[in-house]
């Protein structure tokens, strides 16, 4: 149990380390806008894209069809942002096939 604890927080901290890095990087569109692109290129037109609060507390829930990016990824134009929301899109297009 301590050992997957260890491990959690050492991932935990190099996803951070790697999304502050790229948060300086910049991108043409929003993490919104990525979303929503991906999903309209996929044919998905049931699943909503909406802001939640906290940080890197992006998911995507099947049961709601809703992909929730933090505040910072719903809107920033940055690579992390672009990065994230294509993580959490790519589970909604999963869902979807």
């Amino acid at each position: 149990m301590i050992v997957v604890m260890v491990l959690s927080l050492i991932v935990q901290s190099m996803l951070t380390s790697r999304f502050r890095k790229y948060s300086g990087v910049p991108c043409d569109l929003t993490g919104a806008e990525v979303a929503e692109k991906m999903l309209r290129d996929h044919g998905i037109r049931d699943v909503r894209v909406c802001s939640i609060g906290g940080m890197l507390t992006d998911h995507y829930d099947p049961t709601r069809k809703v992909i929730n990016l933090s505040q910072d990824v719903y809107s920033s134009r940055t690579v992390a942002a672009a990065a994230v929301a294509a993580h959490e899109t790519g589970h909604a297009i999963q869902h979807a096939e």
